[in-house]
């Protein structure tokens, strides 16, 4: 895909790969329309940003119809990036950590995916990039449920690609390791170097996004070569 004047709507823009997807897809000029809670500081013509919460439907419904109200009825990518994690012992997570994870990474793809697939089937093109971890690849302790969040955006990723493929849409999912971000502010980890850096993982999502037509990338899995640093 030429991404020039292209639609890309990206959830979670304030910070992080969110915030660095922005920043890429604005220098290949496309279209740019991020949804989130906090406008992040981006001055350029071709941003717009709408104040929007995943969690919510009637949220995400109504800033989608402020951008077709605003900037006509197109969307050319869809880019589920919002998410969060809480580390804890199972037994240890509150109720209201445990449906904010869920009604945040899985309810959040569901509710931008739900408006945004049937205007990508009308147009005969479209490409969704639903962004997971490795967590959701393998388990790991202390993060069951943000593992099982992640283990279900991988599930509703690869039954979308099938369902959409024969519309002439993409549908990848991407796996990144630890990133760089402050994701690990509800941890004791600090972020670091050796982590992978934000502009990367976006820098990866948009090579993605401009493959040709027929060539699909279907799962995107990436982590730093040495997530600890060199081995002493």
């Amino acid at each position: 895909m030429n991404l020039e004047s292209k639609v890309c709507i990206i959830t979670g823009v304030s910070k992080g790969i969110g915030l660095a997807l922005c920043e890429a897809l604005l220098a290949k000029n496309a279209i740019v329309i991020g949804f989130g809670r906090t406008k992040p500081t981006i001055d350029n013509d071709r941003f717009h940003f709408y104040k929007a919460d995943v969690r919510s439907f009637e949220s995400v419904e109504s800033a989608y119809a402020k951008v077709f109200e605003d900037l006509g009825k197109d969307v050319d990518v869809l880019i589920n990036n919002a998410g969060l994690g809480y580390f804890a012992y199972l037994e240890d997570h509150t109720i209201e950590q445990w449906q904010e994870m869920f009604e945040t990474n899985v309810n959040g793809v569901f509710y931008m995916s739900k408006i945004a697939t049937p205007i990508m089937k009308e147009t005969g093109r479209g490409h969704i990039i639903n962004i997971a971890s490795t967590a959701g690849v393998e388990g790991y302790p202390q993060v069951s449920g943000y593992c099982g969040t992640k283990f279900a955006v991988k599930g509703m990723s690869q039954s979308m690609y099938k369902e959409m493929r024969d519309f002439g849409i993409k549908v990848t999912c991407v796996f990144p390791g630890s990133v760089k971000t402050d994701f690990f502010r509800n941890s004791a980890i600090e972020p670091h170097d050796y982590m992978l850096m934000p502009s990367d993982v976006a820098d990866m999502i948009v090579y993605s996004l401009e493959t040709p037509d027929n060539f699909h990338q279907v799962n995107l899995e990436v982590r730093p070569l040495q997530p600890k640093g060199p081995k002493k």
